[in-house]
């Protein structure tokens, strides 16, 4: 807290219509001509949020993770959706008290143990895909994405394994336009409105996770059981306080959300922009065969870096702060953007460049390469989610030969809270070693089609 004047960053003089009709005409332009225009940090009139400070400065975002939350507190709008024992709704001692339990199931060391299941969800869902016609993969990525979550976190098994994957879909896509519409238009005004529906949704939900708890409770094996749900039923507090059923459902609800659909956006990114680099392609399949995972890491990393499908994350003053050089008053909207960070040439060499290359034996730096976010709120599954993207895209790329295009890369589509790739990640296989090979010549007159 400081007593200092109020000292904003430069304000962008643009009415907060001109603003709204820029971002969503064209977003990634606008920031980029702001950021070229008044640097790594500027104030900008947003609707529903209000004057907002923008930030791209990787100093400053570090700074902003690392302050005090009796300072600044998370943007809540995602924990209304998820409700109260979300970490997206704890704050402080409470934050650190849940994320200290979260951590554990998704420990490094039990990722092995998840490998299997997401190869076999990979396996299932590729058999039935199209060889030699063109197809969107995002689909195909949601299933699987969402079939692991189920298993490997619900514990979810035969009846309420096939509700919740008829569920669970139209109940995210609800709660994402719920997350992004201002507070006046979240109430619930019966079964029509936006809040009625999402409110129906969670109702069945609920019911479906009283089930699976009662039935992982009364299990002969819970002792042994893995599925993240199970962990969290045995979790107790500093006090030896068990978590309760209600915030257990909130919490599964969260990593589902959090999980899910990122990581199957990112995944068909990654089909979308491999396609685009034969050379890249023919490395990391040659990887894939030998058994090896570097140079698909890097993928990955720079798939992230290039195509963030969360653009940013935002924090609110609880009182007047400095920033750096700046004053924020109480009550005013940080949004740290990942996107104008990841672009920004200051931090990466040729930042326009797809180049996954560049973290070939070097890590990113997370600092400045932030799609899980930072400080105590990144995210408490990014080993698990890595994990998920490295053995699909290596279960793929040991079954089918993905055909390269030299068309036009896709445009980014704003889904409600993720940003996707607006064609669903097109791709063109066969599968290596049963089916015939398209020629050279065949493959690329697909590829100029496409």
């Amino acid at each position: 807290m400081t007593n200092e004047p109020t000292r904003l960053p430069p304000v962008v003089p643009l009415p907060r219509l001109v603003v709204a009709l820029g971002f969503l005409a064209a977003r990634t332009t606008v920031l980029r001509a702001m950021v070229r225009r008044y640097g790594g940090v500027f104030t900008v009139h947003l609707p529903v949020f209000g004057n907002t400070v923008v930030i791209s400065d990787p100093v400053l975002a570090k700074s902003l993770f690392t302050t005090n939350h009796e300072l600044v507190w998370r943007e809540a709008t995602l924990g209304s959706v998820f409700g109260p024992g979300s970490t997206f709704s704890l704050q402080g001692t409470e934050h650190l008290a849940r994320r200290k339990l979260l951590v554990p199931p998704f420990h490094g060391r039990r990722m092995a143990g998840y490998e299997a299941l997401v190869e076999e969800e990979v396996l299932r869902e590729t058999a039935s895909w199209s060889l030699g016609r063109e197809f969107a993969t995002q689909p195909s990525m949601m299933r699987i994405t969402l079939n692991v979550v189920l298993r490997a976190v619900f514990g979810a098994q035969g009846a309420e394994l096939e509700e919740l994957r008829r569920l669970l879909p139209a109940m995210v896509a609800s709660g994402s336009r719920l997350a992004v519409l201002p507070p006046w238009a979240c109430r619930d005004l019966g079964r029509l409105s936006p809040a009625g529906r999402y409110g129906a949704y969670r109702r069945r939900y609920d019911a479906l996770i009283a089930q699976l708890i009662a039935a992982a409770r009364s299990a002969p094996d819970s002792a042994e059981r893995t599925d993240v749900l199970s962990m969290l039923l045995a979790a107790r507090y500093d006090d030896g306080e068990p978590i309760s059923d209600a915030h257990i459902a909130d919490e599964l609800l969260t990593l589902l959300a959090a999980g899910h659909e990122t990581t199957a956006t990112t995944l068909a990114w990654a089909v979308e922009r491999i396609r685009r680099h034969p050379n890249l392609l023919s490395r990391l399949a040659a990887e894939a065969d030998g058994g090896g995972s570097e140079l698909a890491q890097a993928v990955v990393w720079e798939v992230q870096r290039t195509r963030p499908v969360v653009e940013g994350s935002c924090r609110v003053t609880r009182q007047r702060i400095k920033l750096g050089p700046w004053v924020i008053p109480e009550d005013h909207v940080l949004a740290v953007s990942f996107r104008m960070m990841h672009c920004s040439d200051g931090n990466f060499a040729h930042a326009d460049t797809f180049d996954p290359d560049r973290f070939v034996g070097h890590p990113p730096d997370t600092t400045l390469w932030i799609p899980y976010g930072g400080g105590v709120n990144r995210c408490v599954g990014a080993a698990f989610a890595n994990m998920e993207m490295l053995v699909t895209l290596r279960t793929v790329l040991r079954r089918f030969e993905i055909v390269p295009t030299t068309a036009k890369g896709e445009r980014g589509r704003f889904r409600g809270v993720v940003t996707a790739a607006a064609r669903g990640g097109r791709v063109v296989v066969y599968r290596r070693g049963f089916d015939s090979r398209p020629s050279p010549a065949v493959a690329a007159a697909a590829a100029s089609q496409i």
